[in-house]
């Protein structure tokens, strides 16, 4: 039997929410009327059947129980930093911010277990965009390199990344700070170099503007000039420019940073490299080869998480499933997968999959807790 009366309606409009619904389509199927299905989500009455649950289970995909839980952590759009803002409907960014407030659950579950790597992000909010990426690579000890894997280096400065699953093209990246914890979120369907740009972008993001308004022309334009100068640092650029740049050569010389064709032409344009006609001509070949769209010579390989292997392996050995961690959020696991989705190539079922220690990196990347047998709590749970 349910207990009606612990019934959450924060819940049901999450559900809705994650899962895309208006309130007249829901309602719809559910046989109700919207008003009735309104006063069910604002809490002026509750539903009086089981079958209601059962029904709005099947239709939203999340266990029936999910609906009894405590509110999820709440997350403004106001704190969030979102590209591609006008090209987003209103439905696709809520199904994003629910899939947002998944992720916080997750990681507040995570942290009562594992000691995570610690947040070593520095607040350059009075920096222009090109010198805070110099200050970021001087302070991460990385010089003139090409970073190679954007995602095991951000992790292991505390950055907490997840997938965006979301079936459109209209969303690239989202992030935003948790009770001090930085969080990114990056669309699967990007190719690799336009998602390690997006990921750049929302670090920017992140140092410039963790006191500030997240939206707006001007601050995505320093995310833009963030990302590119920390991906593509000036030295290295310069040392490798020709005099006279190709597309061909700019087709080449993109490897050398891991970074789209686009993304290099106009970091040499920044850099003073091309002139203006040039910078144009060359934008005006990118587009008539179809290179804005689909990337020439692309990266083979995405990068992948090293930190969430690692979380679920240390579970593993403490006898905790990945299922056992979605049934203690209230949720079915293939939720989880979605923020999962591509940065666990290789699944994350087994311990030897995990990547060995490299030379250099911190052992004590991840450490046990002493066990609280911490989970979501049912609001009769809490009174």
């Amino acid at each position: 039997m349910m207990d009606l009366e612990a019934f959450n309606p924060g819940r049901l409009k999450f559900a809705r929410e994650r899962r895309g619904y208006t309130i007249k389509r829901l309602s719809g199927e559910l046989g109700l009327t919207s008003k009735t299905l309104s006063d069910f989500e604002n809490g002026k009455r509750s539903p009086v059947k089981e079958s209601f649950f059962t029904d709005v289970s099947l239709l939203l995909k999340f266990p029936v129980d999910f609906f009894f839980l405590d509110d999820a952590p709440l997350l403004a759009q106001g704190n969030v930093s979102f590209r591609s803002l006008a090209r987003m409907s209103a439905s696709t960014r809520k199904a994003a911010l629910c899939s947002g407030r998944i992720a916080l659950e997750f990681m507040e579950w995570v942290e009562s277990k594992l000691e995570l790597p610690k947040v070593a992000l520095p607040d350059l909010r009075d920096e222009d965009p090109e010198s805070a990426a110099l200050i970021v690579r001087v302070e991460w000890a990385l010089g003139e390199l090409a970073i190679k894997n954007l995602i095991h280096l951000l992790e292991s400065k505390g950055v907490r990344i997840f997938s965006l699953n979301e079936l459109t093209l209209d969303m690239d990246a989202y992030s935003f700070w948790y009770n001090d914890h930085p969080f990114i979120f990056l669309n699967s369907k990007k190719s690799v170099e336009r998602s390690r740009f997006d990921a750049a972008h929302e670090l920017g993001h992140l140092i410039l503007h963790k006191h500030g308004e997240p939206c707006g022309k001007q601050v995505e334009k320093d995310a833009n000039r963030f990302a590119s100068a920390f991906l593509m640092p000036e030295g290295s650029v310069l040392s490798h420019v020709y005099r006279h740049v190709s597309l061909s050569n700019i087709i080449e010389l993109k490897s050398c940073w891991l970074v789209s064709a686009a993304a290099l032409v106009r970091r040499l344009f920044d850099l003073g490299c091309l002139t203006e006609w040039k910078y144009r001509s060359l934008v005006v070949e990118l587009s008539r080869s179809g290179y804005m769209k689909k990337e020439p010579k692309p990266m083979k390989i995405r990068e992948s998480s090293r930190l969430i292997p690692k979380i679920f392996h240390f579970l593993k050995k403490e006898g905790i499933s990945k299922v056992d961690v979605a049934r203690s959020l209230g949720i079915f696991v293939e939720e989880l997968d979605d923020l999962f989705f591509y940065l666990t190539l290789l699944g994350i079922q087994g311990g030897n999959q995990i990547q060995p220690v490299q030379s250099g990196e911190n052992k004590s990347y991840l450490k046990l807790l002493p066990s609280n047998n911490h989970q979501i709590k049912r609001k009769s749970e809490l009174s």
